[in-house]
Order: C-alpha cells, then sequence, then structure tokens
C-alpha cells in the first residue's frame, strides 16, 4: 500500500544514516589510534559512547521494521474488513445511501440505484429531492428541515419518481450521524418499497384525492368567503387571499392559497380571519370530521397543511425586516415563489395587487409602497404588463 511504502522508505533511509555514522565514528576512532598513540584520557570514552549510542540506533532501526511489518498486517486485516463491509453494503436487500444534511447523495448501493433505474455513479453529488414525486418535494423538504433539528431517526413514506417516469411508494427509515464535535455530519437513508399499502389507494394518491363527486362553490373576484369552523376549503381553481386584523384595525395579509391548497378557520387560532377571492375562485368543502375517518384523506392533506403554515410562517417573516424596502423585496419573492407563473425569462405574478395590499402585508403606507415600486421598475427588477400584473425580473 502507498502509507506503507513510505513508512518503510523513511525507515530504510533512516538505516542508511545509521549505518553511515556507524563507519563514520569506526573510522574517527582508527585514526586516533594511528596519529595519535598516546591519547587523552576522555577521547576513548567519549568514541566509546558515540559507538554505543550507534549501537542503540541501529536496534531503534530494527524495532522500527518490526512494527512497520506489523502496521502492514493490520493494513491488511483492516483492508480485508473495509472489502467485506463494501460487499454487504453492495448486496444489502434494502436501498440504502448516504447523503450530506442537504440530502445530497455521497455513496448509494446497487439496490438503491436499481429501484430508481439509474445507474450507481449518475446518483452521486444529486439531491434526493430530485427523485421524489413533484407534488410531494415541499412536503420531504419540511421533513429533512424537522429530522436536522430533532436529530432523532424519522420514518417518511413518500412517492418517488423513477428516472423512466414510474413512481412508486417508499418507505425511508433516515437517522442523523454527527462528527467529534456533536455537529450533524451526514444522513443515514434506508429505503424499501411500501407494499403495506393497497395499490388501488396508491394510485389515486398519486392522482390526486378525486373531488369530481363533490360540490363545486364558486365565488366572484372580490367576494368573501364564508368560514367556519367544521370546514376546510380545498381552492380547486383561482387565488384566495387570507388576512387579520391587526390593533389599529387595519387589514394584514397573512397567506395566499391558489390552486390545490386549502385554508379555513380551522386551521388558524386568530380571532379575526378573513377568506377574499382575488380572483374567479372555484372551491370544494371538506368537513373536519371526515379527516379522522378517512386515512387516504389524512394522506393527501397532510403535506397541505405543512404547506400553508409553512407560507403562513414566511408571511409573517416579512415584518421581521427592519427596513421597509428589505419587506418589500422579500415579499415580491416570496409572491414569485408562490403563485409566480413563467413569463418568457422572467416571472408574472398572475394576480393584481393593489398598493395598499402591498401596505397591510409590510407595515407601512401606501405612499411608501408607490415610491418603493417606481424605484424596483427604474432599478429594472420588476415591470408591469398590459393588465398591470407584476412582472419579476431579477429579484433572486
Amino acid at each position: 500500500m502507498v502509507v506503507d511504502t513510505i513508512n518503510k522508505s523513511k525507515i530504510d533511509k533512516f538505516a542508511q544514516k545509521t549505518r553511515a555514522m556507524d563507519k563514520r565514528i569506526t573510522k574517527l576512532y582508527e585514526n586516533f589510534v594511528v596519529n595519535l598513540p598516546v591519547l587523552p584520557h576522555s577521547v576513548p570514552q567519549v568514541l566509546f559512547e558515540l559507538g554505543s549510542a550507534s549501537q542503540t540506533l541501529h536496534y531503534a532501526v530494527e524495532e522500527l521494521y518490526q512494527q512497520n511489518e506489523q502496521l502492514e498486517k493490520v493494513q491488511e486485516v483492516l483492508a480485508a474488513e473495509l472489502y467485506r463491509y463494501q460487499e454487504l453494503f453492495e448486496e444489502a436487500p434494502d436501498g440504502y445511501c448516504i447523503t450530506d444534511v442537504h440530502g445530497k447523495i455521497q455513496l448509494a448501493n446497487r439496490k438503491f440505484a436499481r429501484l430508481l433505474n439509474i445507474e450507481q455513479h449518475y446518483l452521486i453529488g444529486k439531491l434526493i429531492v430530485n427523485f421524489v414525486a413533484l407534488e410531494e418535494r415541499k412536503c420531504f423538504r419540511n421533513f429533512l428541515s424537522q429530522l436536522i433539528e430533532s436529530g432523532r431517526s424519522q420514518k417518511l413514506v413518500i412517492c418517488l419518481q423513477q428516472r423512466s417516469g414510474g413512481l412508486f411508494e417508499v418507505a425511508f427509515t433516515v437517522s442523523v450521524s454527527y462528527d467529534s464535535q456533536g455537529k450533524p455530519q451526514n444522513l443515514r437513508w434506508l429505503l424499501r418499497p411500501n407494499t403495506e399499502r393497497r395499490s388501488s389507494e396508491l394510485t389515486q394518491i398519486k392522482k390526486g384525492f378525486d373531488f369530481s363527486d363533490r360540490p363545486i362553490h364558486k365565488c366572484s373576484k372580490g367576494e368573501t368567503i364564508l368560514l367556519d369552523q367544521q370546514t376546510i376549503w380545498y381552492v380547486y381553481q383561482g387565488v384566495v387571499k387570507l388576512t387579520t386584523l391587526c390593533e389599529s384595525n387595519e387589514e394584514t395579509l397573512v397567506g395566499l392559497a391558489d390552486q390545490g391548497m386549502i385554508f379555513g378557520s380551522y386551521m388558524t387560532s386568530l380571532n379575526i380571519y378573513q377568506a377574499t377571492a382575488m380572483s374567479e375562485v372555484k372551491l370544494v368543502a371538506i368537513h373536519v370530521s371526515e379527516i379522522t375517518a378517512s386515512p387516504n384523506l389524512s394522506y393527501f392533506l397532510l403535506p397541505k397543511f405543512n404547506q400553508r403554515l409553512r407560507q403562513t410562517e414566511a408571511f409573517l417573516a416579512v415584518s421581521g425586516f427592519r427596513r421597509v424596502e428589505d419587506r418589500l423585496y422579500y415579499l415580491l419573492r416570496l409572491l414569485k415563489q408562490e403563485i409566480g407563473e413563467n413569463f418568457g425569462n422572467d416571472t408574472r405574478i398572475p394576480i393584481r395587487f393593489i398598493h395598499e395590499d402591498f401596505a397591510s402585508a409590510c407595515c407601512t403606507t401606501r405612499v411608501t409602497i408607490t415610491r418603493l415600486l417606481c424605484k424596483l421598475k427604474h432599478q429594472g427588477k420588476i415591470t408591469f404588463d398590459a393588465k398591470r400584473h407584476i412582472i419579476v425580473k431579477n429579484i433572486e
């Protein structure tokens, strides 16, 4: 091995220098005997001690050779053990991979690659989230962040997408590994196909819960949507603005629910909570009692509850910025992420927000918002289409 060769080479050089020094001492002794028949009493003693020290070095060299041989044997044993564990890792009946704390794959076995229908070397450096079904990626990211915070092993049932495009449900068991300083170092993922759930139920989940047999409630733009504690609304089409009133009796934006999202009084503890249609809206009502009665419906709604919570926290974070321009900048970036649609190389906010909407979300005045929007437009960060919808150009 390379390490052994380097060590042995150093020992050989040291041995050569020791032998050379020994010869030099012998030569010095012979020169003194020939050239100085009568030696000072201390000189022979010094040469004798040097010879003794040289002999000690010879013994040390021999010990180094022996230790190096022992290290080589230990290294061979370790190499054999490493090979055995690598073989066990590769031939494991379950999929197994190791990632960094962000979910980037560092190592994956053959079973893991086969389940995803992709060659092993293509997996290295890829994020696991790239193989998660699109509709479940937000749920997966939320799980990942909670896993790092808790530090405990957790399980997750989720749909993955093969390279060929096929979907299949798996059960992940994930544990966190720590370095010597107690910081999260990597994640260890055990993957097993989830065969416990019925295939018909899985198909329904993958396609989305079927609301075709439920009545559709339609609301016009600007209409206030009726809320009650026992009903959750599912947005079938359109965008709904969620607001509350602050102490100054001014409206504050706390969320937006677009297609595929849910909202309702059941999901908040705010005393004043209002939902307003920002476009033509179609809604489906879900009674709270249905959720506990239907595991399939619960499974379908769980990531949507997480989505609602994450978005609400993001809107609340707007007020945490000290400067108003930072609040507006963050809000535009959030709108781009939540409801933005592609518009060439840019992103358009498909709903028209009036300046009062931005002012309430940013805890400032309409006049300030007007000034800041003009400034962003002048900087080339935003522009407007013919219907005065904001087009976000250079906000990341």
